[in-house]
């Protein structure tokens, strides 16, 4: 048999198990009967192994930080020196003639001294109001008498401008009360040809028991 008609007889016979098997598969029973003999394939799907985990990112690399160098000094120029500006030299005003100096005033006169304070002796004095002592009593008591003498200056009004006491009694609630008594008294103004006087004079003051007033 040539080997053309051999392979087209094993086509044929294959086939004809095919075609007689669908027609088997296409029976209810034979199906069923099938259904039951046929093993029971469980296929295990075996899970994968987990991924192993990552691991950590590597830590960054510490670059030490360099410092910029310190800038370098700067050398202070002085400054340059303008050229100085071309003096103008003004000429001097012309010398004025010189002003005759005023010959000095003549010293002022001297003031008159004034006169010289007269003194009078007491019998020239005159009273307006004459003085009128008051005799203390603690002297009335202590049993003191005695003569007051006074130095008077009398102005032109009248009036004891300064008294003093040029002779004590002795007491000096006697010599108080000759003091009061003449400074309070009224004298009439020394004149000399009309004219009042500034003058000095003496006052006796009597302070006697027998003399109660």
């Amino acid at each position: 048999m040539p080997a053309w008609a051999g392979r087209g007889l094993i086509v044929v016979v294959v086939v004809a198990h095919v075609g007689g098997a669908w027609g088997l598969m296409q029976i209810a029973s034979v199906r069923e009967a099938v259904a039951e003999v046929a093993p029971l394939v469980v296929d295990f799907i075996t899970a994968p192994p987990p991924a192993p985990p990552k691991p950590p990112p590597p830590a960054p690399a510490v670059v030490p930080r360099r410092l910029p160098p310190p800038p370098a000094p700067v050398m202070a120029t002085p400054p340059l020196a303008e050229p100085a500006a071309a003096a103008m030299v003004v000429p001097p005003p012309p010398a004025e003639p010189p002003t005759p100096a005023e010959p000095p005033a003549p010293p002022a006169p001297p003031a008159p001294a004034p006169p010289p304070v007269r003194t009078i002796p007491a019998t020239a004095v005159s009273y307006l109001e004459p003085p009128a002592p008051v005799y203390p009593l603690a002297s009335r008591r202590l049993q003191e008498q005695g003569e007051v003498l006074l130095k008077v200056e009398i102005g032109v009004d009248g009036r004891a401008r300064q008294v003093l006491v040029s002779r004590s009694s002795g007491s000096s609630r006697l010599d108080n009360a000759a003091l009061t008594a003449v400074r309070a008294a009224r004298f009439k103004p020394y004149t000399e040809n009309g004219v009042p006087l500034v003058v000095w004079t003496t006052v006796p003051i009597q302070f006697e028991l027998e003399n109660k007033s």
